[in-house]
């Protein structure tokens, strides 16, 4: 049989074992690839390709030009990065993993509001600076900011998986919880025991807005200086999903001026940010570098999911985590590789 998988990133914490590729008489290539050409050169033959999509974007130009790609598979849940609309086209599916890190990230999301409530990483930074305890000057001046959770809105931009699993948590501090989704089936919405507002209702409400969409063309800054004055002067914004979703310049003057009270920001738009980033010299912002997935169990699904969805292909099936499945339905779709007998 030939089939070749080719994976375009090579990161150092990433690990493979092509074993079972090898088994059915597959190839398994890797190599980081930096631009288009790149890509092409290695992967232009290739039945599966893997990549990161927000790492190493795999646009229409580059689909354009694979001969045999049956799938694009992205080490992750989310999937900007990649052309889902040319690869359909194409015939070719787009596959991530399903539920990665979902568990992961609402935690970190519920700690980044712990923080901003608590004034946690604040407190921090002065009990190591000055040796401070208790009754300290400092201390004493967070104590009368601090808040907590029981009563407060927690309003989710985005109602994805991740949001669903933070729901029992957040109730579990006796939060009120209002979504914004104009995708989410009323039906859906009514099942999680959620209040439903539109976005200038919610962001006029909520005492933490959480940032939860995935990453689209047409949401790219979606939260910018306009909505956030209309955001409560003690509200604070969270983000766990994508940096480009939020207009960092429009944050950081909306922070500066006191319309918010802070913002909690897993990731960033670029990533990292640049030594001048005002949001680096901010008091009331939380940076976490983009770790908010990480965990062994998320690790081990990132070094072994795309092994096991190739070898599904390999076999004749379909892969599990199939993003556009109407690509089974179109006149030109690679598929599966199907094999005789």
């Amino acid at each position: 049989m030939s089939f070749k998988v080719v994976k375009v990133i090579d990161l150092p914490q990433l690990t493979d074992n092509p074993q079972p590729i090898e088994e059915l008489g597959g190839e398994f290539i890797k190599q980081k690839c930096s631009t288009e050409e790149d890509v092409l050169e290695i992967a232009r033959d290739a039945d599966y390709l893997v990549t990161i999509g927000h790492i190493c974007p795999i646009k229409s130009s580059t689909i354009k030009e694979l001969e045999y790609c049956r799938f694009v598979q992205t080490l992750g849940a989310g999937y900007d990065g990649i052309d889902v609309k040319a690869a359909t086209a194409h015939g070719i599916g787009v596959v991530n993993i399903p539920e990665f890190c979902t568990d992961e990230v609402s935690d970190h999301m519920m700690g980044l509001i712990l923080a901003c409530s608590r004034r946690i990483t604040q407190m921090n930074r002065v009990v190591k600076q000055t040796g401070a305890f208790e009754g300290a000057a400092g201390l004493i001046d967070l104590w009368m900011k601090a808040e907590r959770l029981e009563g407060k809105t927690l309003g989710f931009i985005g109602l994805g998986s991740i949001a669903r699993a933070a729901i029992p948590k957040a109730r579990g501090f006796d939060m009120t919880i209002c979504a914004y989704d104009p995708y989410l089936p009323k039906d859906t919405a009514g099942s999680l025991g959620v209040t439903m507002k539109d976005m200038k209702a919610l962001l006029q409400t909520s005492d933490f807005v959480v940032v939860s969409p995935a990453l689209t063309p047409e949401n790219r800054h979606m939260i910018g200086m306009e909505q956030l004055k209309q955001m409560k002067p003690g509200a604070y914004l969270i983000n766990t999903s994508r940096g480009p979703l939020v207009d960092h310049s429009a944050l950081a003057r909306a922070l500066e001026k006191g319309y918010i009270a802070g913002a909690a920001l897993d990731v960033t738009e670029p990533e990292p940010l640049p030594p001048d980033s005002p949001l680096l010299k901010l008091d009331n912002v939380i940076l976490t570098g983009h770790t908010a997935w990480a965990s062994p169990r998320s690790w081990n699904l990132i070094n072994t999911w795309h092994i096991h969805e190739a070898v599904r292909v390999m076999r004749g099936e379909w892969p599990i985590g199939l993003v556009n499945p109407e690509v089974k339905d179109r006149p030109n779709v690679r598929g599966p590789l199907r094999q005789d007998g």
